[in-house]
């Protein structure tokens, strides 16, 4: 249903922490020129786990309306309380989105039968296209290949984000690719995932670097080996360096170094450290997105 480079967009704030939908229009804007194929709101790198709950709608209801059908809107909806996690579901809904993208629950570590339960009662009750969302090493819960394969004949569950290995993204397209779409939600195994079978990234990445990943992505889905290997070494550095200290907090501070956004983000997450900066800022300069001084 979607395809190609999907950025899981960050949330511009002020200094104080305000968000700033001035600047996410800006971010629109450039994700679009540059060929971004999909949003993604409110996801991790959106700063959901920071955000209340009216402040999140308000969030994906504004991107709903810059982006004014131009390109696909997925809205991250994910939460520990399913009760919760549906409400945000509706509520996405209802405010124009084109899916909803739903993280694992985390902390509380629920059982592979409570999370087949979570995301079927979540696809019954709220009637729009559902992607899952498994990305182990922050949510403690490792939904399982078995899981998975319940949950693709659910009609609006239509994709997973896989988050953990190349190899669970290989299985799961083995096992599923032919009723679910299978997205890499990992930058540094995105080109080799794409070549594999799955349909696209939801990219961190590509807040910095939109055009390129876009390109990449592209490659992979015509099945350009060459030139989607040359592509992703372009940007290797990237994927590491926005991970020098947890996300988003290296992603953030890059876009703000593009002019895009104000350095704002919300405790307990903090500006990036001094000493990760020249780092971050020689990865972007490596990629092209950043000229040297």
């Amino acid at each position: 249903m979607f395809r190609g480079s999907m950025v899981a967009v960050v949330t511009p704030m002020q200094a104080d922490g305000a968000l700033d939908f001035a600047a996410l229009a800006r971010l629109v804007e450039f994700h679009i020129e540059n060929g971004t194929d999909a949003l993604i709101a409110v996801g991790t790198t959106g700063e959901s786990a920071t955000l209340d709950f009216e402040e999140h709608i308000a969030v994906v209801a504004k991107v709903v309306e810059l982006v004014r059908r131009r390109i696909p809107v997925i809205a991250g909806t994910g939460a520990n309380s399913t009760r919760e996690a549906l409400h945000l579901t509706q509520r996405a809904m209802e405010a124009g989105a084109d899916a909803c993208l739903l993280v694992t629950p985390y902390y509380n570590k629920p059982t592979q039968e409570g999370l087949y339960r979570h995301y079927k009662l979540i696809a019954d009750r709220v009637p729009i296209p559902q992607i899952l969302y498994n990305v182990p090493g922050r949510t403690a819960c490792d939904m399982q290949p078995d899981t998975v394969e319940r949950l693709a004949d659910t009609p609006n569950i239509i994709g997973i984000k896989e988050a953990s290995t190349l190899e669970r993204i290989q299985e799961l397209v083995r096992r599923c690719g032919d009723r679910l779409d299978v997205y890499s939600g990992d930058d540094g195994v995105a080109a080799e995932a794409i070549l594999s079978g799955a349909k696209g990234n939801i990219s961190v990445t590509a807040n910095v670097a939109p055009r390129l990943m876009h390109e990449m992505c592209a490659a992979a889905l015509a099945g350009d080996r060459t030139r989607t290997e040359a592509i992703d070494r372009q940007v290797a550095g990237l994927h590491k360096a926005l991970f020098l200290e947890s996300n988003p907090i290296p992603v953030k501070w890059a876009v703000s170094q593009l002019g895009l956004i104000p350095p704002g983000i919300r405790l307990p997450l903090t500006l990036l450290s001094e000493q990760f900066q020249p780092a971050v800022r020689a990865a972007m300069q490596q990629a092209g997105v950043l000229q040297c001084p």
